[in-house]
């Protein structure tokens, strides 16, 4: 549901020239980015076997259901 949406959204961000501000701020959008990765696979780590599927699943779909709904 996620891949498509980003999609459209880098498809239209990209005519408007939104993200022109990304390579003016390349070192910035390197840290941003670097963290992002860092901060994932980390949080993966700690998370794995720590948690059952029983719970990371439903979980999962409470916060997929809810998003749409943050104004």
């Amino acid at each position: 549901m996620s891949l498509p949406t980003m999609l459209v959204a880098f498809a239209r961000y990209s005519r408007d020239g939104s993200f022109a501000v990304l390579g003016a701020s390349l070192r910035f959008t390197t840290i941003m980015a670097t963290g992002s990765i860092v901060g994932a696979v980390l949080g993966g780590l700690l998370l794995l076997g720590v948690f059952p599927d029983l719970v990371l699943i439903p979980l999962l779909a409470v916060i997929l259901l809810a998003a749409p709904l943050q104004k």
